[in-house]
């Protein structure tokens, strides 16, 4: 008995959303629109590709509101020597940290084998 019921009740969901389809597409069907661009002729979308393919008279004008690009300043021997000489430091420095960084990771890896477990 149980599943008549159920039965029944999905027979008519169904045939509700069945209606609904139904109807919405007979609203679809009689509607009507006002849309500029469904009274489009094809005469008004070409004219401005036929004019796009005229001949240029015009020659190019240069945009003095440009500015010139500037390279940058010219290096001289001293400047390239100073550069040199800082990154040589930077690189001491770096080398001098990584040491002194594995020195302590040996020291704790000794520390944790020496550690007694009770």
């Amino acid at each position: 008995m149980f599943g008549i019921i159920e039965e029944e009740t999905l027979m008519k969901k169904f045939t509700t959303i069945a209606m609904l389809g139904t109807a919405s597409l007979a609203l679809a069907a009689c509607g009507s629109s006002d849309d500029a661009s469904n009274n489009l002729e094809v005469e008004t979308v070409e004219m401005p590709a036929e004019e796009a393919l005229e001949p240029v008279a015009e020659e190019p004008v240069e945009d003095t509101s440009v500015a010139e690009v500037e390279g940058p300043p010219p290096v001289d021997t001293a400047t390239a020597e100073e550069a040199a000489e800082a990154a040589a430091g930077v690189a001491e420095a770096v080398e001098a940290a990584e040491a002194a960084e594995a020195a302590l990771a040996a020291e704790a890896a000794e520390a944790a084998a020496n550690i007694e477990i009770e």
